[in-house]
């Protein structure tokens, strides 16, 4: 019988007020994990914890910067006080900008990696020695579409997401001894508040460009749903996926494999 229950584990979703952290935390906490998330400020804390609230979780949220290292340590260690040990960690905590290289400031290049990439190393490096103590623990890196692909005015998101694709490689290859799995999940395009303005009927009724771009795209045709990640999210956070490790699965309706449609 393949377990994909979560009963009895402690779930670290980064960033999961809301958005696809928060899909991804609804569906562990569904499989039976505890649930504990992070954000960089008391109010979106608040806001997580309401909803996840009124979705019928009880979640623990608490205020953390994942660039800060000693504020990711006393994080860890006030979970494995007040919650338990951390047997699954979701790197999800992320942020974008969206501007031409050769405008972009180096400061806001680095933010963007700070945030994408050594975020991630931080709490990864803080939680590990709790899963090599325990013999077992799941690591979930949000990697994206652009840790394959380039595209215009994202160079700090696609050079992080790259990285983060290789940290995850890394980490696979220097704790799998440990019973400790660690792989990415690529989403595609997803359907949510930041994306809400790029889908926008235009006022003449037509799609907005964008969206016309990407369900072009996208064998499916259409967008994904927070929901579409949170079979994959489970997967690679159960026993289902013991012998799965330096994977990113994409969950992008097969945009990765599509060459596109011939022109007119």
């Amino acid at each position: 019988m393949v377990n994909f229950s979560l009963e009895g584990k402690v779930a670290l979703v980064t960033g999961a007020s809301y958005g696809i952290g928060f899909a991804i935390a609804s569906g562990l906490a569904e499989a039976g994990a505890k649930i504990v998330f992070n954000d960089i400020n008391q109010e979106l804390v608040d806001k997580g914890v309401a909803a996840y609230k009124e979705a019928g979780i009880d979640a623990n949220g608490y205020v953390c910067d994942v660039t800060n290292e000693d504020q990711v340590n006393a994080l860890v260690a006030q979970i494995e006080k007040e919650v338990g040990s951390v047997d699954i960690l979701v790197n999800n905590a992320g942020i974008i900008k969206r501007i031409p290289m050769h405008e972009m400031s180096a400061a806001d290049f680095r933010q963007v990696i700070d945030i994408d990439l050594n975020g991630p190393f931080i709490v990864s490096k803080a939680v590990l020695p709790g899963m090599m103590k325990k013999g077992h623990g799941k690591i979930i890196n949000i990697c994206s579409m652009m840790s394959e692909l380039g595209r215009e005015t994202v160079s700090g998101y696609a050079a992080a997401k790259g990285g983060l694709k290789m940290l995850t490689k890394n980490i696979a290859s220097e704790y799998g001894e440990y019973n400790i799995q660690c792989n990415g999940l690529g989403p595609g395009y997803i359907t949510t508040p930041q994306t809400a303005p790029l889908r926008e009927v235009q006022p003449d009724g037509s799609k907005h460009p964008f969206d016309s771009f990407i369900i072009a795209k996208t064998p499916a045709a259409r967008w994904g749903n927070p929901e579409d990640l949170v079979g994959p999210a489970v997967f690679l956070a159960s026993e289902a996926s013991n012998f799965v490790n330096g994977h990113i699965l994409y969950v992008d309706g097969g945009i990765l494999a599509y060459i596109g449609k011939q022109p007119k």
